[in-house]
């Protein structure tokens, strides 16, 4: 099952690649996500390609898909459904809205107003929503890939701790090298790649996919250095606020994938290392957040923090 799921996500790779070029990175961290059954939050400036990498994995997996474009007038009822009165069947009737789907395309998720980010909490964490006390769950799988730009103030309601949290991996895609820049102009010269791009799997290979996952062996070596990683950024004096319990199974379950893409079953510190920083920098808040100092990003004292936890042998 392992080698079927690794074939996967070498395929969903090549297919997202067409249309994303130079960046195989962050689309395996993408996959990654999905097979571990979390979230992602593309979070970069405008042009990059964010949207288009969500709607490449989109149609590459043939399953639904909704996109949604986040305005501050959107309602939480926009998001999650709404009971109407039918008058010809003299009824409330319930109609469903778009994060019943597989993938959700969460379009500039940080300019709509906190009241409807809000909506997605139970839906990303529970796989439910609840509308006149009446709970519905959601399709598996379920899969919300937001995007938000971080340079625009104006207008943006930012993500609360709480919801950044159910995020399991924050990524940023950056600009290209020339090479792939020059790759790009050369595919989107005549029409879109997104234009002809085929499903290579469905979306009952991605459930397999996620329960192949959550068989892979963590042996207490590799839980107990998951622990130790998390306690470092409770412990250390740049942060603020270290990673929650929530964040050290993300972390574990991100590794999980990450092995299961290598054609293991068992974890490696190697794996831990590949995805803590995506994993973990988002949920922290260091001492100097509001300080423009690049050492002190997120990223780096997760790194910084690797680097002074002993990995098991």
């Amino acid at each position: 099952m392992n080698i079927e799921t690794a074939r996967l996500a070498r395929q969903l790779t090549d297919n997202i690649s067409r249309v994303i070029c130079g960046k195989d990175d962050k689309i395996t961290m993408v996959i990654t996500a999905l097979f571990a059954g979390g979230h992602v939050l593309l979070d970069d400036i405008p042009g990059t390609g964010k949207t288009s990498l969500a709607r490449a994995l989109a149609k590459s997996i043939d399953s639904d898909c909704r996109r949604v474009q986040f305005t501050p007038d959107l309602l939480p009822s926009d998001l999650t459904g709404i009971n109407y009165y039918n008058q010809k069947q003299n009824e409330f009737v319930f109609r469903r809205g778009p994060v019943f789907t597989n993938i959700l395309i969460a379009d500039e998720i940080n300019r709509t107003t906190p009241r409807t980010q809000s909506a997605l909490l139970e839906c990303m964490e529970e796989r439910q929503t609840t509308i006149d006390g009446v709970t519905y769950p959601l399709e598996p799988p379920f899969f919300v890939m937001a995007t938000q730009n971080p340079i625009e103030s104006q207008g943006t309601f930012p993500l609360p701790e709480a919801q950044i949290d159910r995020f399991l991996m924050k990524l940023s895609l950056g600009y290209p090298d020339p090479d792939a820049e020059k790759a790009m102009l050369g595919r989107f010269a005549e029409s879109s790649p997104l234009d002809t791009l085929g499903a290579v799997c469905t979306k009952d290979e991605v459930v397999a996919a996620i329960a192949a996952v959550r068989t892979v062996r963590a042996s207490d070596a590799i839980k107990d250095y998951i622990v130790r990683i998390v306690s470092a950024t409770r412990e250390s004096e740049k942060i603020r606020h270290g990673v929650s319990p929530r964040g050290a199974l993300s972390l574990l379950r991100a590794s999980q994938a990450k092995a299961v893409m290598e054609e293991r079953d068992f974890i490696l510190p190697d794996d831990v290392k590949a995805v803590a920083v995506p994993v973990l920098a988002h949920r922290i808040i260091s001492r100097s957040q509001n300080t423009i100092r690049l050492s002190e990003s997120g990223e780096n004292i997760i790194e910084y923090i690797l680097d002074g936890v002993k990995a098991p042998i």
